[in-house]
């Protein structure tokens, strides 16, 4: 059988592609699926096998949806540098039109679905890693929730166009070799199969202009059913604090280790009421501080939802995290000592910081390495490489004296 296509056959290698990518679709739709189901089990119980099972699933979803993208680009490239096999229909307008329209959507859809999903993947951090040596970024995507929301709703209306696209490209192929009883099908199997293709033939610009119509018809019904609105209920508004030193900006980050990668998220709320001197007291006290965090408000990339579960945060319960502490004068430099509550556990802890203070304004940062399960915080998962008994909390401020 020869290698390339002519006018009236396809060759080994277009056959190869079609069939590859037939494969690798027709199992990553369903692995993705029950992926997703086990990851709802996960966030309604998360035990160890159920953790373990998704993040399996999940990598190897991803992984063949990065083959896929590969290897629909190859076969793109191949298809545009091969004659293509006329229609054995074409003298049917509708039919023709038909068939052409759903190849261009087949075409799309391969490139558009394994995207999407990879955009997803690199936008957020954390939870299944892709097993692919080109690591777990893609250029030209920042890390942002926003975007890895946009891209995850992109991904699934994609699906949506391309398994109706296949349910229509395989029934049309049955309807060709059951009822009219050509070649169409045929021509697609091992060994060499030549077809004369009708006379006429569509107009190829029409059928990719319909495909695009279906794919803009999709994202605006999407977009009417509101898959793209991203409103969700805000957390916890703390109230404003007034305190001798005001916190004009800052940023309270906390990082983790989940199968062996770190993910690092951000506290979007909290407040931290200060008050500072410059001269310690006799005990060396300098002041003190309290800082009260809207749990609700941590992003945590893709583990976000899992972490304000009952297992781990448990937000619904416990909405705010409070640090209240002396702040004192140690040996190597001012150094924050209190406790630390974290659902129903208060800790005491130490934490050294830099600070510098220039007039009435003030810098300070500092870091703090905790031990999550002295809170309570996911004692279902033991396994310290699904994920880390540490965690790191780090802080930066600015802040002003006020009058």
């Amino acid at each position: 059988m020869q290698r390339t296509n002519s006018a009236t056959s396809y060759g080994s290698i277009a056959k190869g592609f079609h069939w590859l990518t037939a494969l690798l679709i027709l199992s990553n739709l369903p692995l993705g699926w029950y992926a997703t189901k086990v990851a709802e089990a996960v966030a309604a119980s998360p035990t160890e096998p159920l953790i373990a099972q998704a993040t399996f699933l999940f990598s190897l979803h991803k992984t063949l949806g990065v083959a896929i993208f590969f290897v629909a680009l190859a076969r793109i490239l191949w298809a545009m540098s091969q004659p293509k096999p006329g229609l054995l229909n074409g003298d049917r307008g509708l039919e023709a039109w038909a068939a052409e329209t759903a190849h261009w959507l087949l075409y799309g859809s391969l490139v558009l679905v394994p995207l999407s999903g990879w955009v997803h993947h690199a936008a957020t951090s954390g939870f299944a890693p892709i097993w692919w040596p080109l690591g777990q970024n893609l250029p030209l995507v920042p890390k942002s929730e926003a975007l890895s929301d946009l891209a995850s709703t992109l991904h699934f209306v994609f699906v949506l166009v391309l398994v109706g696209t296949i349910a229509a490209h395989v029934g049309g192929a049955l309807k060709h070799h059951l009822l009219d009883g050509d070649a169409t099908l045929r021509r697609m199997l091992p060994g060499r199969m030549d077809a004369i293709p009708t006379a006429r033939q569509p107009n190829p610009v029409l059928p990719m202009v319909a495909a695009v119509a279906v794919w803009l018809g999709t994202l605006g019904g999407a977009t009417a059913l509101g898959w793209f609105d991203t409103t969700q209920t805000g957390p916890t508004t703390l109230a404003a604090v007034e305190s001798d030193w005001q916190v004009e900006s800052g940023q309270l980050q906390v990082t983790v280790q989940q199968m062996g990668s770190a993910v690092t998220g951000s506290f979007e709320e909290w407040t931290a009421e200060i008050a500072y001197s410059e001269t310690p007291d006799a005990d060396g006290k300098h002041g003190d501080v309290t800082v009260t965090v809207s749990i609700a408000s941590l992003s945590l990339g893709s583990v976000t939802q899992q972490a304000m579960g009952a297992d781990f945060f448990n937000t619904a319960e416990f909405p705010t995290a409070i640090f209240a502490a002396d702040l004192m004068s140690g040996e190597t430099g001012p150094v924050a000592r209190g406790t630390l509550t974290i659902r129903d556990q208060s800790v005491p802890v130490e934490m050294p910081f830099d600070l510098t203070i220039t007039g009435d304004s003030a810098m300070a940062m500092g870091t703090l390495a905790l031990d999550r399960r002295n809170f309570n915080i996911g004692n279902g998962v033991t396994d310290e490489k699904s994920l880390g008994f540490g965690v790191d909390m780090r802080f930066e401020l600015t802040a002003t004296r006020g009058n």
